[in-house]
């Protein structure tokens, strides 16, 4: 089993936006991962970034120059450009912000894309897309690729990668567990900290689910995992992450 965090790009923005009580008038700049997990002939990509044209022109891409609001987007070099997406058997979303699920439109037609049902419906409903900042432009080509569960689910059926069921940054948020050590916690907290102070983002579906989401986290971490978070510049490298 091999688990690599693959670096898409970055985010610069105003601090209190990612993190509750902190000034809006200090900028942050915090990364943007995806992780490449391999166990034998599977090779799963969990998420994938942001879509390039939303670099090189978001007002294009997303229909207005201020869909993003005060958010500043920098990429180096898409998914695309480090892994040999023909070979990736599946891909898991832990949710569809533009940051997550950006990258899909460069995917192979026939790659599955797992997704929690709640989190596809809430795609397809203007309220839960106009609530959640969704941008329809990037899941709109992967409708036949889309692989639906409900709750935890043990992807390979062997107990060496479950999905869990963390919802509330986003409906259907999903965090990605690696055997028995590692924790993919995505958008659950930005930051490490936020397990145990839940400053999350202004944003959110639902803060109170979310808190609870971050419960059930913290006590894996405390338990002994590894809880990797969403975006804490402070916590994230590219590279090989142990198992």
């Amino acid at each position: 089993m091999h688990v690599a965090q693959l670096e898409l790009g970055w985010i610069a923005s105003p601090a209190g936006i990612w993190r509750r009580d902190d000034p809006l008038d200090r900028e942050l700049r915090f990364p943007i991962p995806a992780y490449l997990i391999e166990i034998g002939e599977e090779r799963i990509l969990v998420d994938t970034g942001l879509h390039p044209d939303a670099v090189r022109d978001r007002a294009r891409r997303y229909g207005g120059a201020d869909v993003l609001g005060p958010v500043r987007l920098e990429q180096q070099r898409s998914v695309a450009e480090q892994v040999d997406l023909a070979t990736i058997t599946r891909v898991v979303l832990t949710h569809l912000h533009y940051d997550h699920a950006g990258g899909l439109e460069l995917l192979p037609p026939a790659v599955p894309v797992v997704v929690q049902r709640r989190e596809w419906e809430a795609a397809h409903d203007r309220e839960a897309i106009a609530r959640n900042f969704l941008q329809p432009v990037d899941y709109a080509a992967i409708g036949e690729q889309v692989v639906l569960v409900d709750g935890d689910h043990d992807l390979l059926g062997d107990g060496t990668v479950r999905l869990l069921s963390t919802p509330g940054h986003a409906p259907g948020h999903q965090s990605v567990r690696v055997g028995e050590r590692l924790v993919i916690g995505g958008d659950v907290t930005h930051f490490a900290s936020g397990l145990d102070d839940h400053r999350f983002p202004l944003f959110a579906d639902d803060h109170a689910a979310q808190a609870a989401s971050a419960e059930r986290l913290r006590a894996l971490r405390d338990g002994g995992a590894d809880v990797r978070p969403g975006h804490d510049p402070a916590v994230l490298a590219p590279g090989p992450v142990p198992v």
